[in-house]
């Protein structure tokens, strides 16, 4: 191996991004993009940059996946999820550097046995890495990621947490919002059909309350969140286990309030509410004439026939990460606020979302390289220096802001 050479697994809409981040800077000798479309090669070869070629990989064929990530100094997987542990696996086994924007456990699952399993092959990746001087960044993009960067800093600031709300969401902006969900896709559907049947866990009074995966839209479950650089109310539902993360962040035995939330414009709940308590998120095929489908996927395939549900030229999304933490500072009750609102480029057309997932993957990348990521094994976006960090996304136009103010006792978001 010679110079920094990187790979990039997947070239959807977030790989694009990530790509355009590479070519912009000198720093990486060569880029290999990896993807299971016929073209990738021509693609590549196009773009008129020597440093990058295109090589057509299934990465269900861990052979061929091995043979592309083997000589790297650095790995970016942007595959879909199910990809994202077997490709961890890999790298532990060829010791070589990775970043993900995935989540490598399933943050889904609730059979006790098979997260007991999860953790320990974490375990046994985070060992080997170690063992073999590599590192691998999980959870790198938006959300998780970015969130988790702001969250970390907005806890730091205070010294005893006693509620903690955090929001990472992706949505068009008023007036590119026009179709009866008032939401356009910048990511997988099928993939935000999942994310829409997904048990999550909050915390109120300290203890941990399961939500089930067909109720994260119900009333109860919701509530509204007023941002005046939004020019309206917000719907926030819940979306992954805040028990976890509280145990992450070492605020498990003192925080009495906690949860981690997705937004969309009103309305958004009481449909997808409705369609997950009928099974149409469901991923069990069902019988349809002479075929199998699984509803998530039938539902993913109907919305993404219909150009509504996609954003034309002029049109923007917007990207929001925000965490909010109350509690005690210098004996006095304080509230923190670490927010960015980024909007699509319309002189790129990178939309938001591919902004604040392929960047960061991105910058992840160069800061394992460069050595200010040294830490060895799994490292949470959590332990990454976040100077550093907001220096790189503000490099891209990727600007936070922070408030600091008293707080008035309120546990709730």
């Amino acid at each position: 191996m010679s110079g920094r050479r990187v790979v990039l697994l997947g070239y959807g809409m977030q790989g694009k991004a990530c790509l355009i981040d590479l070519l912009n800077s000198a720093f990486f000798d060569e880029i290999v993009v990896a993807d299971n479309v016929p073209d990738i090669a021509q693609t590549m070869s196009a773009l008129g940059d020597s440093r990058v070629r295109g090589i057509q990989v299934d990465a269900s064929d861990n052979n061929a996946l091995s043979a592309v990530m083997k000589d790297a100094s650095v790995v970016i997987e942007l595959l879909p999820g199910i990809f994202a542990l077997p490709v961890a696996r890999l790298a532990a086994k060829l010791g070589v550097n990775l970043v993900s924007a995935m989540y490598l456990a399933n943050p889904g699952e609730q059979d006790p046995e098979k997260r007991r399993a999860q953790r320990e092959e974490l375990a046994a990746i985070d060992a080997a890495m170690k063992e073999k001087g590599c590192t691998i960044l999980e959870e790198f993009g938006m959300d998780p990621g970015i969130d988790l960067v702001l969250g970390r800093k907005a806890l730091d600031d205070l010294d005893e947490v006693l509620a903690f709300h955090s929001y990472g969401a992706g949505f068009p902006e008023k007036g590119s919002d026009g179709n009866p969900l008032h939401y356009k896709f910048t990511w997988s559907i099928v993939g935000v059909m999942r994310s829409y049947l997904r048990p999550s866990v909050v915390i109120k009074d300290g203890k941990s309350v399961a939500i089930p995966a067909d109720a994260m839209f119900v009333p109860s479950s919701t509530h509204i969140l007023n941002i005046p650089e939004m020019g309206g109310p917000l719907e926030c539902f819940p979306n992954g286990d805040s028990s976890h993360f509280a145990e992450v962040f070492g605020i498990r035995n003192t925080v009495k309030n906690m949860g981690r939330y997705i937004c969309r414009w009103p309305g958004h709940a009481a449909f997808w509410s409705v369609m997950a308590q009928c099974g149409f998120l469901s991923d069990e095929p069902i019988q349809v004439g002479n075929a199998k489908i699984a509803p998530s996927v039938f539902c993913a395939a109907l919305l993404g026939s219909q150009s509504k549900f996609f954003y034309a030229d002029h049109e923007k999304d917007v990207a929001l990460v925000r965490t909010d933490a109350r509690g005690i500072k210098n004996g006095i009750p304080r509230r923190v606020i670490y927010q960015i609102i980024d909007k699509r480029d319309l002189t790129t057309g990178l939309t938001a979302m591919q902004r604040t997932v392929g960047f960061p993957a991105a910058i992840g990348a160069r800061m394992i390289l460069d050595g200010r990521i040294s830490k060895r094994g799994i490292v949470s976006p959590s332990e990454v220096d976040f100077n550093g960090f907001m220096e790189e996304l503000g490099k891209r136009g990727i600007f936070m802001t922070r408030q600091e103010m008293e707080w008035d006792g309120n546990l709730e978001p």
